[in-house]
């Protein structure tokens, strides 16, 4: 086995350390140990195409953001990301200052490990480690949008986050909830699944006040709106089929006053993306997208598979500011 450092100490290849560094950042849990035990065949992968590397695994929540945030000032080219979206989402916050400014830094590449893997899936990244590989050291670097948002956390103080594939409120605040409090080692999809059946005898249809662009777009109860940057979330479910990471703008997708039955039913088609202009659904496109609870029970927000906080929140799109090897 690769020995796995900590991120003060990261495992260094014997390869000379030339254009492009890359950093491989690799939370060892993902897909319920996976991603370590794949450790071995992505080293023979980077060695097979000539990458020079360094590996930093994290070991708690925030690890990765520190690894990622500390690529800038070390000359670090690539930062390489082994685990989910979860982990994706931690390396995002790098680009995003202190104050929520976005900034530019290493160019991203994804090696697929991990429970949801859903952003993969827009970029047409397969499962397998050594195309991801193969796409690190060959494919031009490709323009993609970052989503920054502004929420309220769960002390109330506001906050400022970054995300790259979906965030949503309603139902999938509420699912993710349930599914981060729950063993993963059924894999994505089930675990998925089961917090989403969960979540749907606890969580009653929200109101709450929408506004894409300054245009009203929803003002009532909603069971889920999404915020997409991507087009897949909850292990699969094409949310958002006609989004593009690279145009700028983000699909938004309501799922409105919908039942346990009709929304249960409706699963099927989101799986497929034929949901859009069904009953109760609606989608519009925009950048800036500003959103309230008009009721009493707090508005739980989904950001990537995480649940950071709860509405009031503002998101706007920071246009093409990641790179990603792809």
């Amino acid at each position: 086995m690769i020995p796995l450092r900590t991120p003060a100490t990261p495992y260094y290849s014997s390869h000379p350390m030339s254009d492009p560094r890359v950093r491989l950042v690799l939370n060892p849990q993902a897909g319920s140990g996976a991603a370590r035990r794949k450790l071995p065949e992505i080293v023979r992968a980077f060695q097979k195409w000539g990458v020079a590397y360094e590996v930093a695994g994290t070991s708690g929540p925030g690890d990765a953001s520190r690894i990622a945030r500390a690529s800038f000032d070390d000359g670090i080219d690539v930062i390489a990301v082994a685990g989910g979206d979860g982990t994706l989402n931690e390396v995002s916050q790098a680009y995003l200052s202190d104050d929520g400014t976005p900034r530019s830094g290493p160019d991203l590449a994804i090696i697929p490990i991990g429970t949801g893997g859903d952003f993969k899936r827009t970029l047409g990244l397969s499962g397998s480690i050594e195309q991801a590989v193969e796409r690190l050291s060959q494919a031009k670097p490709r323009a993609i949008d970052l989503g920054v948002l502004e929420l309220d956390d769960h002390t109330g103080a506001r906050a400022v986050r970054a995300f790259v594939n979906i965030t949503s409120f309603g139902m999938g605040g509420v699912t993710d909830k349930l599914v981060n409090e729950a063993p993963k080692f059924m894999g994505g999809k089930a675990a998925f699944f089961i917090g989403t059946t969960r979540a749907m005898f606890a969580y009653r249809n929200a109101p709450v006040r929408v506004a894409v662009d300054g245009k009203e777009f929803v003002n009532g109860p909603i069971f889920n709106v999404a915020v997409a940057n991507g087009r897949f979330f909850g292990g699969g479910m094409m949310i958002a089929p006609e989004a593009d990471p690279s145009d700028g703008l983000f699909e938004v997708v309501a799922l409105g006053d919908l039942s346990r039955t009709a929304a249960l039913s409706l699963s099927t088609k989101i799986y497929k993306g034929l949901h859009i202009g069904t009953q109760k659904v609606s989608a519009t496109r925009g950048k800036v997208i500003e959103a309230e609870s008009s009721g009493t029970t707090p508005v739980l927000i989904d950001m990537d598979g995480e649940t950071p906080g709860r509405l009031p929140l503002r998101i706007r799109v920071a246009e093409g500011l990641l790179r990603v090897r792809a």
